[in-house]
């Protein structure tokens, strides 16, 4: 992790505002029919599954001295097993707040900006749901699902409304800072020396969002020197 709380937190709030301005498109009740790019999950689905992310920040409370943080390539390797459960929390919130999408993840988003306020400015160890990590390591895995999920959100739109008319609810600097973190964390693993060339494109491979493919793999990322070749990633992603 090479981002600090001061740093991940106006990136959080960067990309939460460019989302907050996307909603009246949420407000739509049609969409609350309609599937997802996330197979078993409607766009609505979605949608509140942003409120249960800043929820998860929203709780953070410290950490006893002396204990040792997840780094974030580690804390997010602990998604995986838990994938059915969230699907099944999502879907349940989602219900849970039929009438009011909008207001739920607005109000979860204004508790987690709220925690990291008392709990900043310094970097402490924060215990979160799937264990101890740094303040700065939890909101940048925050922003990673405000990005990914906005992205996800966007394409299950357009797709549902037959243009591409709507807005891109990801906010540019934000995407950047998180292909930057995805990259660490390979870079970590395997020690290469890699650049992200198109953002977007890496997100979506690092995440599972599009199938692994050598050739997408060698447009999203770039050896640092000519020299050098893109490795093969397929047996490390996705990363989550």
């Amino acid at each position: 992790m090479s981002v600090d709380v001061a740093t991940a937190t106006t990136a959080l709030r960067a990309q939460w505002d460019r989302l907050h301005d996307w909603v009246e498109v949420m407000a739509d009740p049609r969409l609350g029919r309609e599937s997802s790019v996330l197979a078993g999950w409607t766009i609505v689905d979605l949608w509140a599954h942003l409120g249960r992310a800043m929820d998860a920040l929203a709780v953070c409370t410290p950490a006893p001295a002396g204990t040792v943080p997840l780094t974030l390539g580690e804390y997010l390797g602990s998604y995986a097993g838990r994938a059915a459960d969230v699907a099944e929390t999502t879907r349940q919130l989602a219900a849970e707040h039929a009438l009011d999408p909008v207001g739920y993840v607005t109000s979860s988003a204004r508790q987690a900006f709220a925690t990291l306020e008392r709990l900043g400015p310094g970097d402490p160890v924060v215990q979160a749901r799937r264990g101890p990590v740094r303040l700065s390591t939890m909101t940048v895995s925050r922003l990673l699902e405000l990005v990914v999920h906005g992205d996800d959100l966007v394409r299950s739109v357009r797709r549902a409304r037959g243009s591409d008319a709507v807005p891109d609810p990801v906010d540019p600097g934000a995407l950047a800072l998180v292909a930057d973190e995805l990259l660490a964390i390979v870079r970590a693993r395997g020690g290469w020396d890699l650049e992200v060339a198109d953002a977007r494109r890496w997100v979506r491979l690092a995440t599972g969002r599009v199938p692994y493919d050598v050739d997408a793999l060698a447009v999203a990322l770039q050896a640092r020197y000519t020299s050098d070749a893109v490795p093969d990633l397929g047996r490390m992603l996705p990363l989550l």
